[in-house]
């Protein structure tokens, strides 16, 4: 039994394996936001000829089902089958590795005050020959001469011993330890022979859900040197946190997103090393932040717990790791310092993110932000840190949405309604034609609905304002782009989705204020952070209600506070600290078991709120459409 492709390549199948799981054993992925569900209607295929038992066409217009599409994971091959992929449905991965350089952060690091001082150092030692009078060991020699250096403590792995005697005596006993202060030691993580104190370089490392990057360091001067970023190849298994942790579990597929999310590090690692002639020798430490799943996964730590209550991590604090033992292709003695989480939906990434932005070192109340699935939000000053996550959903990534997709080529990012007209402008990454709309274009769409009456209130479309609004399979819909047969167009349940990301986003800032005691009129500053957040129009996601109606000069973007927290902690053993006690510190208020919340959320149900007292801007703004 195969399918056939019309590139003419034929892949041999089984009845009781779906067509989506077909294809990715063979290397070809399509688009699974729901990892292969049923429920978000991504995977589609059209079915050319041949027989096919087809489970479920709940997310396929009667024109598709008459056309032959199909949902790949739901449906299993009977017999030989000729396929055919249509292009929205290919996992876009265009540009998967970009390469390129960035600002110089020097800068950065000593308008905050930070101490060149990294974690790792490489010392150069001169060992006296031994002799009859001086017959120590090999290992005695060299901590005695560690110790007459004054660095008191040192840890000596068994593994160096193996080829210590070899080691001392290749380059007439002048020898470099490489070592990393842990838990007030030193720890030898490599010993070469000879002089090998430079070159010296750190890899900084984000795990996002989305993406991945990846910052080449000189440790010497702490020049950024490159950089590498990529889409998570997890992305197969689906969009969110948690259905990966279901195909982990269900599929027992632990090991699978381990190794895709290694094997994308090990790319751009390989094509940074190889673009600037660096030996793996020669890079000394990993820092690697993430949130508390992905951070699970990139160690292959059972994350089934995270899900389920009360939702506790296999760890929050992480040891040392070293290169060899997780799978990254470079010396395996390369140590990797994994930055701490704080709790299940509470991770690295955001401890990284508060240590770069330095809302614990400020006097002012400030909030931070970090917009996607989970919406994690922290409150606080230098006295005190309270975080929360409210699960937004992964609709802003385009899961969950009709025509939705990644910020990539082909999205429409941003939307202008006409006022006379009422008809939409857009505009398309990559300037080409649309495929689909991205979460900052559908922020500016439905904000945009609403300032001109396409959409009221509670998020309906009204009929006989544009005609743009018609009435479609799943209801009535707003036609964004329409051209060569393929409409793109945002339904009332996608507009469902945005208004119930958007409500609990609200939610989390309101409730996290009221828990200690505070309001919106008492936060200095609003720092939001992620690759979202740099797209994103605040005045449109006041409008829509997502964010507070606040003066805008108090919302400021960080972009990737990520990678910068993981940059600083490997060029500084005291930023290093201060992530540890960041973590420490922080207090995680769980929001799912808050009546509070609830409350909150139903009433952010509403563009921009059931309270529109709030949102002063945006009444005054209605006030001056409607005059």
């Amino acid at each position: 039994m195969k399918i056939s492709l019309p590139s003419g390549k034929s892949l041999s199948v089984s009845p009781d394996i779906s067509i989506l799981e077909s294809l990715e054993r063979e290397g070809i992925y399509l688009t699974s936001s729901c990892g292969g569900k049923g429920t978000c209607g991504k995977c589609k295929v059209v079915l050319r000829s041949g027989s096919a038992k087809v489970y479920s066409t709940i997310k396929l217009t009667q024109e598709e089902i008459r056309k032959g599409y199909a949902l790949a994971c739901q449906t299993f091959p009977e017999g030989d089958l000729s396929i055919e992929i249509p292009k929205e449905s290919v996992l876009t991965l265009e540009g998967r590795v970009a390469v390129g350089m960035a600002k110089d952060l020097r800068a950065f690091i000593n308008s905050i005050g930070v101490k060149m001082e990294p974690p790792t150092e490489r010392i150069v030692l001169k060992l006296p020959p031994p002799s009859l009078n001086d017959n120590i060991s090999d290992l005695e020699r060299l901590k005695r001469e560690i110790f007459a250096r004054g660095l008191g403590c040192l840890r000596v792995p068994f593994r160096f011993l193996t080829n210590l005697a070899d080691t001392v005596r290749k380059k007439d006993w002048q020898i470099t330890l490489c070592v990393i202060e842990d838990a007030g030691c030193y720890e030898i993580t490599n010993i070469f022979p000879g002089n090998r104190k430079s070159p010296r370089y750190g890899i900084a490392i984000d795990i996002g859900t989305t993406t991945i990057v990846v910052y080449l360091v000189d440790l010497i001067d702490g020049t950024l040197i490159d950089i590498a970023s990529t889409y998570n190849s997890q992305i197969r298994f689906g969009d969110d946190v948690i259905t990966r942790i279901v195909h982990a579990v269900e599929h027992k597929a632990l090991r699978s997103l381990n190794k895709a999310v290694i094997t994308d590090i090990n790319i751009m690692l390989g094509l940074l090393r190889k673009n600037h002639r660096i030996s793996t020798d020669s890079i000394d430490n990993i820092v690697v932040a993430g949130n508390t799943t992905m951070t699970h996964l990139f160690l292959g730590l059972d994350p089934r717990a995270i899900r389920e209550e009360p939702y506790i991590p296999t760890a929050n604090s992480l040891p040392l790791a070293f290169a060899g033992e997780l799978g990254i292709k470079v010396n395996p003695n390369t140590p990797v310092h994994i930055f701490p989480c704080v709790a299940s939906y509470v991770g690295g990434d955001i401890v990284s993110g508060i240590l770069a932005s330095r809302i614990h070192k400020r006097q002012e109340l400030c909030l931070f932000i970090d917009i996607g699935t989970n919406g994690e939000i922290v409150l606080g000053n230098s006295e005190w840190l309270v975080a929360v996550a409210c699960s937004a959903g992964p609709c802003f990534e385009g899961s969950g949405i009709k025509h939705g997709m990644r910020a990539t080529e082909g999205a429409i990012e941003d939307v202008r309604i006409d006022p006379i007209t009422l008809e939409p402008a857009i505009k398309v990454i990559g300037n080409g034609a649309p495929t689909g709309i991205c979460g900052s274009g559908m922020i500016d769409l439905v904000a945009e609905m609403f300032l001109r009456g396409v959409l009221n209130q509670k998020g309906r479309l009204q009929k006989g304002g544009s005609r743009m609004v018609r009435e479609g399979e799943d209801g009535l819909e707003f036609v964004v782009y329409s051209e060569n047969g393929r409409d793109i167009v945002l339904i009332e349940p996608d507009i469902e989705n945005i208004i119930r990301a958007k409500a609990a986003i609200y939610a989390g800032f309101s409730i996290l204020l009221k828990e200690v005691g505070y309001t919106f009129k008492d936060v200095h500053k609003v720092y939001i952070a992620g690759g979202f957040g740099k797209f994103l129009d605040v005045d449109k996601a006041v409008i829509l209600g997502m964010l507070p109606d606040i003066p805008r000069e108090k919302f400021e973007f960080l972009g990737n506070t990520s990678i910068l927290g993981a940059y600083l902690s490997l060029l500084s053993r005291k930023m290093r600290e201060e992530a540890e006690e960041i973590a420490r510190k922080m207090t995680y208020l769980e929001l799912s078991v808050s009546r509070s919340f609830m409350e909150e959320y139903v009433s952010g149900l509403f563009i921009p709120h059931t309270n529109i007292e709030a949102f002063p801007t945006v009444k005054k703004l209605l006030n001056q459409v409607k005059s």
